[in-house]
C-alpha cells in the first residue's frame, strides 16, 4: 500500500467516485519536494529514492529517471526504470564478483529494485507478461546480491494450509557463534515485496545482532505471481507455520521472536497475533484498522450507497470505467487495479468486500497477548487517523509513537527516514526483549 495522500485529494473529475475536494493534489505543508507533477508518481519515485538509505537504490539514478519520466504516463515510468535496471544488471554482470564482491553486490541490489519499480503500474493489466518476466529478473538479481553479502539470506518455502510461504532467513553473526539470538519476522503490505523490506528495515535488524526473517503470503508479490493466490483474511495461517519453523532453528531464541508489519502489514501483523501468541512483541508500522473504511469515507455519498446496497453490477461498472478513463487520477486507477491484482479477481465489488474482511476490531485486538508498537507518521493520511484508534483499543498493551514531519519522518512508514524508524522501533524492541523471561 503506497498512498502519498488521502484518497480525498484526488481530482474533482472523479466526483462520481469520490467526495468533492478543494481540487488540489498538494497539502499546505509538503513533507518532501515533489519529484513529479503527478502526485502518485512523485510518491513512488520518493519511495524508490528512499531505498538508497538501505542500499536499494542510488539518488542520482532515481533523480535521473524522475527527470525523464512523463507525468501520468505509465509506459514512460516502466521504460525509464527498466532501462536503469537493465543497465545496472549489465554493470553487475561485467564485474568480477570474486575479486570485487561489494561492487557486484551493490549493482545487483539496485538493479533488482529498479526491476521491481518498473512493473509497479503494470498490475492494471493482470495478463501483462512483463509482470512475471521482469519480476523473475528482480528475484534473480536480488539473490545474486544476497549471495555476496557478509550475512547471507537463505531462501526457502514453508508449507502453509494450501499454499507455500516464501521466506528469507538472514542468520545473525552472533547466532553463528553458537548461541540463539532474538529474531524479527517482517511482513510487507498491499504491494511491497520482502526483498524491498531488506533495504527498508532488514539491514537495521541485522546490524543489531538479531536474526532477520522476511516472508510473503497470499496476495503479496511473489506468492500472487507464482501461486496465483490473492489476500486471505486468516493471516495467522501464513504466520503460524513460519513461527513453527523458526522454533526448529537453534539460532532462534524462542522466547524473543517479534513480528513486524509494514504499511498494510500494520493490519496483517496484529491480525496474525490475535491467534498466534508466541511473539514477545508486535510492531504495526503504521497502525491501520480497516483499509476499506478509509476508502469508503472518501467515496462520494452516491458510490458509498451503491456499495452498501449490494449493487455489485453498478459498483463494478463505475469503478471499471474510472480505472480505464484517461482523466482518472493515477492514484485512483492504481488503487483499483492493484486491488484487483492482489485479491486475484476481476470484480471491484469482490475486491472491495474482501478488503473489508481484513480488519481489526476491539474484540480481535483484545486477544493479542504481547506488547504492540503502533507507529504513525504525522503527515501520513493513508491510515486515516486509525493509528490512534488501534492504540486506544489495545489499551496498556500499546506503545504509540508519532514520527514528526519536521524531522522528515512524517510520511507513510517513515519513507526517507528509515534510520529514525529503526532507532525508535528497534530500541523499543530491545527493551522488550530485555524484560522477556
Amino acid at each position: 500500500m503506497r498512498f502519498s495522500k488521502s484518497l480525498a485529494l484526488l481530482a474533482a473529475q472523479s466526483s462520481i467516485i469520490l467526495a468533492q475536494t478543494n481540487g488540489t493534489n498538494s497539502t499546505t505543508d509538503e513533507p518532501y519536494l515533489p519529484l513529479s507533477t503527478d502526485d502518485h508518481f512523485s510518491f513512488i519515485l520518493y519511495e524508490t529514492l528512499a531505498l538508497a538509505n538501505g542500499g536499494g537504490s542510488a539518488t542520482g539514478e532515481v533523480m535521473r529517471a524522475a527527470a525523464k519520466i512523463v507525468a501520468g504516463d505509465t509506459d514512460s515510468f516502466y521504460n525509464e526504470f527498466k532501462f536503469l535496471a537493465d543497465s545496472l544488471h549489465n554493470v553487475a554482470e561485467s564485474i568480477n564478483a570474486t575479486k570485487f564482491p561489494v561492487s557486484a553486490r551493490e549493482a545487483y541490489f539496485r538493479a533488482a529494485s529498479y526491476y521491481r519499480t518498473s512493473v509497479f503500474y503494470l498490475t492494471a493489466n493482470q495478463t501483462d507478461p512483463r509482470l512475471f518476466s521482469v519480476w523473475d529478473s528482480a528475484l534473480a538479481d536480488f539473490d545474486k546480491a544476497a549471495s555476496l553479502t557478509e550475512v547471507r539470506g537463505e531462501r526457502m518455502n514453508i508449507t502453509g494450509p494450501g499454499f507455500e510461504i516464501p521466506i528469507i532467513f538472514w542468520k545473525s553473526p552472533k547466532a553463528a557463534e553458537g548461541r540463539p539470538v532474538p529474531t524479527v519476522l517482517v511482513g510487507s503490505g498491499y504491494d511491497a515485496s520482502q526483498e524491498e523490506s531488506y533495504h527498508s528495515i532488514g539491514r537495521a535488524i541485522i546490524d543489531r545482532g538479531w536474526n532477520y526473517v522476511s516472508y510473503e503470503g497470499p496476495g503479496q508479490p511473489t506468492v500472487r505471481r507464482q501461486q496465483g493466490l490473492g489476500f486471505i483474511p486468516d493471516w495467522w495461517d501464513v504466520v503460524t507455520p513460519v513461527v513453527d519453523y523458526l522454533e526448529t532453528r537453534p539460532e532462534v531464541d524462542k522466547k524473543r521472536i517479534a513480528l513486524t508489519g509494514l504499511s498494510f502489514g500494520g493490519i496483517l501483523a496484529p491480525l496474525a497475533a490475535t491467534r498466534e501468541h508466541r511473539f514477545a512483541a508486535v510492531l504495526a508500522i503504521d497502525g491501520v484498522q480497516n483499509l476499506q473504511t478509509i476508502a469508503l469515507n472518501q467515496f462520494s455519498t452516491t458510490l458509498a450507497q451503491i456499495y452498501k446496497s449490494g449493487n455489485k453490477t453498478e459498483f463494478d461498472t463505475l469503478l471499471n470505467e474510472a480505472r480505464l478513463a484517461p482523466s482518472t487520477p493515477t492514484l485512483l486507477k492504481w488503487f483499483i487495479g492493484q486491488g484487483l491484482w492482489s485479491f486475484n479477481t476481476d470484480s471491484p465489488y469482490d475486491w472491495f468486500t474482501r478488503l473489508g474482511n481484513i480488519n481489526l476490531d476491539g474484540t480481535k485486538l483484545s486477544n493479542i497477548t504481547s506488547p504492540v508498537f503502533v507507529g504513525k507518521g504525522q503527515d501520513d493520511q493513508t491510515a486515516g487517523g486509525q493509528e490512534t484508534t488501534v492504540a486506544s483499543l489495545l489499551g496498556n498493551k500499546a506503545y504509540f509513537h508519532e514520527f514528526k514531519t519536521a524531522l522528515g519522518a512524517g510520511e507513510h512508514c517513515q519513507l526517507g527516514a528509515e534510520q529514525q524508524l529503526a532507532q525508535v522501533t528497534m530500541d523499543w524492541l530491545a527493551e522488550v526483549f530485555e524484560t522477556t523471561t
